[in-house]
């Protein structure tokens, strides 16, 4: 039996184990720990160190609830049952969304202990090992959330279903929904001189011209000079993604190169200019790099077009316009300009993504700033932001309703209750979908975590 074969490695492997962690040379007398197998969960081993890196990474977030010997080992079981089935369907992750997520994490750590010092003495570790261990758990992450994406990704809710779900909420699990907003928005781009443009499309032309004699790398100029806050870091590199996620005529563009070590023409967005290179194609996915650079807006430019909304404003005071036609004739944000100016949430974290509910903490915060002075139907002055694509213009914004903290009801929040009853429901077949998959698995423990009271009860068994 396969568990047999388990049951003689967790055995056998604590004495030849690898040093989880080196003594500290301040504390020579500090015994080395030998890695050991403590589970596995078909062929797939959960080593002593696994469990011990993430004891120390969620204390370190100043997560200590429940028992950590108990938690850790069942949440990497269960990461495990889903990493089986996402190599079956052939689920990957990008290195540059990995890469992006590491970094993110490396700076709040930092941040949290002190120093890159602190970090490493926190973990006994050098920060390139760090790395790579958090990246393995990033990318292990990321690969059980679209594994679990996946399984859920046709669960709906009908009508009945939502109304069974309210009724059956306690009045005091009813969620409480804070103040929101909904905000109209008529936004104007300052004139940009042709001499600008000429400016920024001859930078282009220099580092194209650069990198195409092989004077200068792509990767070295793009984490220099490129204006993609997102992209810069890792060398302007995209990750792979499909024609409908980009601009259409940044998609044209990349999507006809052919040679990795050529640089594209300047390709024109609404974020500015850029050059692009090749690095590798998958069908119908690429992968790129790509240098953005804005032309600088002028301050005469920016007064300019805050007198001309100044202008729009006073319309709409005078009531010789409504909010809604002076969007519809002068408003730039091709976002709203056809919806009456109305902004909608775009959170990927908010209760109210993709409707026109914000609270204030989800506007942007240039807008923000401004809609927090304003009474419901009061429009403001011109101000100068930045818009979603980084780029500076003026904008006048108007509050157009404003909704008082409540508790939820199903009138005025059918969609927060719909929302609450599919997560419901897709957290259940999630949950079934590990159940059935750690029936049919081979698990097998070290007898020390027997007695832990797992959330998933039944773990180890034999299968035959």
């Amino acid at each position: 039996m396969k568990s047999k074969t388990a049951l003689a490695l967790l055995s056998l492997l604590p004495l030849g184990g690898l040093a989880l962690a080196q003594a500290k040379s301040d504390e020579p007398q500090k015994q080395n720990i030998i890695d050991e197998v403590v589970w596995m969960v078909g062929d797939e081993p959960i080593l002593l160190s696994d469990i011990e890196y993430q004891k120390l990474v969620l204390r370190s977030e100043g997560h200590t609830e429940g028992d950590l010997d108990c938690v850790i080992p069942e949440r990497i079981a269960i990461q495990k049952l889903f990493l089986n089935q996402a190599k079956i369907d052939s689920i990957e992750v990008g290195d540059t969304q990995v890469n992006r997520m590491v970094e993110m994490w490396i700076q709040n750590a930092i941040s949290q202990l002190g120093s890159q010092e602190k970090l490493e003495e926190y973990f006994n570790k050098k920060i390139g090992q760090i790395r790579e261990e958090q990246a393995t758990q990033v990318r292990n992450e990321e690969i059980v959330r679209a594994m679990q994406q996946r399984i859920a990704q046709d669960v709906r809710v009908s009508p009945s279903e939502i109304s069974a779900f309210y009724k059956q909420l306690p009045q005091d699990s009813l969620p409480f929904v804070p103040k929101t907003v909904e905000v109209q928005i008529i936004a104007m781009q300052p004139q940009i001189p042709l001499s600008e443009i000429d400016r920024v499309k001859g930078v282009l032309r220099g580092y194209a011209d650069d990198i195409n004699a092989g004077k200068r790398e792509f990767s070295t100029i793009a984490r220099l000079y490129s204006e993609d806050k997102r992209t810069a870091a890792q060398g302007g590199e995209y990750g792979f993604v499909g024609k409908v996620s980009l601009d259409p005529a940044f998609a044209t563009a990349i999507f006809n190169l052919s040679e990795k070590n050529r640089v594209s023409p300047i390709i024109k967005t609404d974020e500015g200019y850029h050059i692009a290179q090749l690095i590798e194609r998958r069908g119908d996915l690429v992968n790129f790099r790509h240098i953005l650079i804005r032309p600088v807006v002028e301050e005469k430019a920016l007064e300019q077009a805050s007198a001309r909304l100044d202008s729009v404003a006073g319309l709409i005071k005078d009531q010789r316009l409504t909010f809604e036609q002076a969007a519809e004739l002068y408003s730039e944000d091709k976002n709203t300009f056809n919806n009456g100016g109305l902004m909608t949430n775009s959170s990927n974290e908010s209760n109210f993504s993709g409707s026109a509910l914000f609270r204030y903490e989800e506007l942007p915060q240039d807008i923000a700033k401004v809609a927090y002075t304003l009474k419901t139907g009061e429009v403001s002055k011109p101000f100068t932001m930045r818009n979603d694509k980084g780029l500076e213009q003026v904008a006048i914004i108007r509050i157009k309703a404003e909704h008082a903290e409540h508790m939820a009801n199903m009138n005025a929040d059918f969609r927060t209750i719909k929302e609450m009853a599919l997560a419901k429901k897709r957290a259940r077949i999630i949950d079934e979908w590990i159940r059935q998959k750690q029936r049919e698995t081979s698990i097998v423990m070290a007898p020390r975590y027997r007695d832990c009271a797992f959330q998933y009860p039944g773990w180890v068994h034999d299968k035959k």
